[in-house]
């Protein structure tokens, strides 16, 4: 899950070398923490949270055959 959240935001910034993702196990989830740098945010986050939400689909339904649910974080 970490390295497709990882391709998938390094290809829509502008400086694909600031893209880094935390991974983090908790009792219930797996937290993906997206970073990208402070100029790129719209572009992850899109009009309306748009591109947020679609690549939160993306990970949600690569994620169908883990035991955990897989949740996204954008963090700046």
């Amino acid at each position: 899950m970490k390295e497709l959240l990882l391709i998938i935001a390094k290809n829509l910034v502008e400086f694909p070398d600031s893209v880094s993702v935390e991974q983090e196990e908790r009792e219930d989830a797996l937290v993906l923490k997206l970073r990208v740098a402070a100029s790129d945010m719209g572009k992850v986050i899109g009009r309306q949270g748009r591109i947020a939400k679609a690549i939160r689909t993306m990970i949600k339904a690569a994620s169908v055959n883990h035991s955990k649910k897989v949740v996204v974080e954008i963090l700046q």
